[in-house]
């Protein structure tokens, strides 16, 4: 039976970190399914930096949009992120209601592996209104989709500040 637990939270709130942390409180051998798409110099820096920071326990996977044809039986999955992940389907397509059916049903389909998935998640409705429609657009999408992991999850952490707060 699969476990999930979502992190959400603001950018640098600690999420990534907590959840690394947390997934090696589980195992000796966790895996990093990492969902961005490398747009740039400095985001291929970024992903660098991560990387190094994991070591050579973590099985890394990288995975811009189909997460379920990855076999992740048995194991402790840390997916990173659900924001970038959304990016890489709403990009193609910039139609919400598309992009939350197919979202949805890969998320559906990955967790009815029997492992434990944690995923991490951008809170990016906290902030004001954005003027820009497609913006507004993404915002939605996210929160729409947070909604049905949180619905679905066994644990939901709201990072602030580097500091971990239980919400279920």
């Amino acid at each position: 039976m699969s476990k999930v637990i979502l992190i959400t939270g603001g950018q640098r709130s600690g999420k990534s970190g907590h959840a690394e942390q947390l997934a090696l409180s589980l195992t000796e051998s966790p895996v990093y399914l990492a969902t961005a798409h490398i747009w740039d110099d400095e985001f291929r820096e970024r992903v660098r930096r991560h990387q190094e920071r994991r070591g050579q326990q973590w099985t890394n996977i990288e995975e811009e949009r189909y997460l379920s044809r990855h076999d992740l039986t048995g194991r402790v999955v840390v997916v990173d992120c659900v924001t970038l992940w959304l990016t890489n389907f709403f990009f193609d397509t910039n139609d919400v209601d598309q992009t939350l059916t197919a979202a949805k049903d890969e998320f559906d389909r990955l967790t009815r592996q029997d492992a434990t998935f944690i995923f991490v998640t951008n809170e990016i409705g906290l902030g004001g209104v954005s003027d820009n429609a497609l913006q507004r657009q993404f915002t939605d999408l996210e929160g729409w989709m947070n909604q049905h992991i949180a619905q679905r999850a066994d644990e939901v952490i709201l990072m602030v500040s580097g500091i971990p707060m239980k919400i279920k």
